[in-house]
């Protein structure tokens, strides 16, 4: 039996749940669908993840509306890919953040991410004609940017940790609470898309780096958000897991001069026990084997996703 291309199938409705997880910080959390965050300023919201499409981020900004009317100035994006920052002219923010790479990544292969993610996830694009276009950061960094929220408040950190899900990811740290938003870069029991990815840097320094914060809760890409020090931790060496699995068996067929598809089936037959009914696992395979394969290849910089490829890695590891 042919199993349906990536997420092409999944098509019923998640149940979403708003958390307030302290004062003035939100996150929306959706069954393994990509969460997205807010956090109030004195006068300001800053917003965190956009959603694919205009018409799905208002959803999430009507349920915001619940809790605050404060307009949302800055527009966070932890990365370039689709399902993230194609939504963001429903904010209106008068700014829009991003890391330097992303910035970079957008302009190399926005248009194609956009046409892969489509195919990959439709459930994800509501009413896909609403996006105006591909999104573009105001600001960008490269290593660190902190923004004062006002009053006593505190400040919110955004910073790069390293090359991980993609080149450009970045984390929204808030001292006062200790809450970190950590994009992609985590996955609290949801697994791992890695086809854009940096499987050495991510698995060692970069993960350490997330680490380091000390965070009492976490927000990750997917998936519930683990509270209190040790749940966080689990969280991320779950996710430092599931890359070294991947690097261990897709380098030992490598190494041996074996084929692609032997590869995926080591890694799907070493991962599938722990991490195979999480959400998105059996799309996620074929594709982050595909980009570590080329890793080992010596393809330092991830090869352009493009609908065509998708469906061509898709035949030839997971039917």
């Amino acid at each position: 039996m042919v199993k349906p291309f990536a997420s092409s199938a999944d098509l019923g409705a998640k149940t979403e749940t708003l958390e307030v997880l302290a004062e003035g910080v939100y996150v929306l959390t959706a069954e393994g669908d990509p969460n997205v965050g807010a956090i109030e300023g004195e006068d300001f919201v800053v917003a965190f993840e956009a959603r694919a499409t205009p018409v799905a981020a208002r959803e999430w900004l009507a349920q915001l509306r619940e809790h605050t009317d404060k307009p949302v100035k800055y527009l966070v994006l932890s990365h370039y890919h689709a399902v993230r920052v194609l939504g963001a002219s429903a904010f209106g923010a008068e700014v829009v953040i991003a890391h330097e790479q992303t910035r970079r990544l957008v302009a190399e292969r926005g248009k194609q991410d956009w046409e892969s993610e489509f195919g990959r996830m439709p459930r994800l694009f509501k009413e896909p004609e609403s996006i105006p276009g591909l999104t573009w950061p105001d600001v960008t960094f490269s290593d660190r940017l902190t923004i004062d929220l006002g009053g006593n408040r505190g400040e919110l950190v955004l910073q790069y940790c390293g090359r991980g899900h993609t080149a450009g990811d970045i984390v929204a740290w808030l001292p006062r609470h200790r809450i970190l938003f950590a994009g992609d870069l985590v996955e609290a029991q949801a697994a791992l898309y890695t086809g854009d990815a940096f499987h050495t840097d991510w698995s060692t320094g970069t993960l350490d780096r997330v680490k380091v914060f000390g965070a009492e809760a976490l927000i990750g890409g997917r998936g519930a958000v683990p509270r209190g020090r040790d749940a966080v931790d689990a969280a991320i060496e779950q996710t430092r897991e599931f890359l070294l699995v991947m690097r261990d068996r897709v380098g030992a067929v490598h190494a041996r001069g074996g084929p692609l598809r032997e590869a995926f089936e080591a890694t799907h037959e070493a991962l599938a026990p722990k991490f195979g009914q999480w959400p998105i696992f059996e799309h996620c395979l074929p594709f982050d084997v595909s980009r570590l394969w080329d890793e080992l290849d010596g393809i330092d910089w991830p090869r352009i996703w493009t609908a065509e490829r998708d469906r061509e890695v898709w035949a030839q590891l997971q039917d």
